[in-house]
């Protein structure tokens, strides 16, 4: 339940045992149901706080400090990179923002992209701006949304149906701060889409994604995650439920969520000898269209200072597309990049259980059997 929702029936709340103790007892009893009634008001507050307005904060705290590491800092410039005539990549989210910049850069250097969005009409704009830049670019455009499971089986299935490699995984495609909700098969928006539709699309998309790596040139699954990790909080024991609903924790969850599986696939690509790698990039706050569901006032002042402030998109995708074609980085999985160098993750990242224990969460809810794991 919203706060916005909670805060006007505790207004409204006034229990039964108070106005009936008040006519028949004394002062010294009216006074302790009065002292038990506003502790559990008071009980009730506290939760509401720890479970919406915390996270909010917490976040909006973290996007400060970002900002003013990115006023301080230079964006990090792309090195030339050979070109990468015969592989292939998939990029969610590939019709604006860091998925379309991404999308563009590799086409220019003779990749096969297959851009995957929700929008059809945005994936086919997508594609004619690419190939009017460039009239040689291998670009296409394949339907999937990620709040439905069934379309991410359908989409692995037209991918795989084709018998085409697979060399670079881009998971780019996320919602922020989106009202309340439920995917197709009912996780919290955030969690379904950021999440959990791109854990079971890498899954499936395993096998084809180490038959296309080899020595020397492996392939590499790139899951964008956030400084809004730090913020997230994962409790095993009640991942999918929460006291009411909050867009800021549920957010900052999924990208906590995205990481760990980066880093535990990594993992056990490692134990498996695969020639394959997966790294977390955070391309810090840029410029688009992710903070539209934010109030009016924040994005009126969003809108004033992202010029300032924000990077590009095409910044924001220089360290998405660094981590996935760089030379130097055969082998290299498992770190959290931000701006062209790795940086430590927060503490909770480092839990072996919690690893364990979302990624077997994970393939249940996605109805994913060990057959279908490295």
């Amino acid at each position: 339940m919203s706060p916005r929702i909670l805060f006007p029936l505790c207004l409204c709340y006034e229990p039964k045992d108070t106005v009936s103790s008040v006519s028949v007892l004394g002062a010294q009893e009216t006074r302790e149901v009065l002292a038990n009634t506003t502790s559990r008001l008071w009980g009730f507050w506290i939760v509401i706080y720890l479970d919406c307005y915390l996270p909010a904060l917490k976040l909006y705290l973290l996007g400060l400090r970002v900002l003013i590491n990115q006023l301080i800092c230079r964006p990090f410039t792309l090195p030339e990179l050979a070109l990468q005539h015969g592989k292939v990549a998939i990029v969610t989210g590939g019709t604006r923002g860091i998925g379309y910049e991404t999308s563009r850069h590799m086409a220019s250097l003779g990749a096969h992209i297959i851009i995957a969005g929700q929008n059809e009409l945005k994936g086919v704009s997508a594609v004619k701006r690419i190939c009017e830049e460039n009239r040689e670019a291998k670009v296409e455009f394949d339907q999937l949304n990620l709040a439905s499971l069934q379309s991410v089986r359908q989409f692995v299935q037209n991918i795989k149906r084709r018998g085409l490699p697979l060399h670079i995984l881009v998971n780019n495609a996320a919602v922020m701060l989106v009202p309340e909700g439920r995917t197709e098969e009912g996780f919290e928006h955030h969690f379904g889409v950021n999440y959990l539709g791109h854990f079971l699309l890498t899954l499936l998309l395993l096998d084809t994604l180490k038959h296309s790596g080899k020595r020397g040139s492996c392939s590499r699954v790139v899951t964008l995650s956030s400084s809004a990790h730090g913020a997230g909080e994962i409790r095993l024991d009640s991942l999918l439920n929460r006291q009411c609903h909050s867009s800021h924790a549920a957010y900052c969850q999924s990208k906590l969520a995205l990481l760990l599986f980066s880093s535990h696939l990594q993992q056990r690509l490692e134990r498996g000898g695969f020639p394959l790698s997966s790294c977390a990039v955070d391309p810090g706050m840029v410029d688009t269209s992710l903070y539209c569901h934010r109030f009016p006032t924040a994005r009126l002042a969003q809108t004033a200072i992202a010029r300032l402030l924000f990077r590009s998109p095409s910044q924001g995708a220089s360290t998405v597309f660094y981590t996935a074609l760089s030379p130097s980085l055969e082998w290299e999985g498992g770190a959290y990049w931000s701006n062209g160098r790795t940086e430590m993750t927060s503490p909770n990242t480092y839990d072996p259980q919690l690893h364990r224990g979302i990624w077997d969460s994970s393939c249940r809810q996605v109805g994913l059997q060990e057959r279908h794991q490295p």
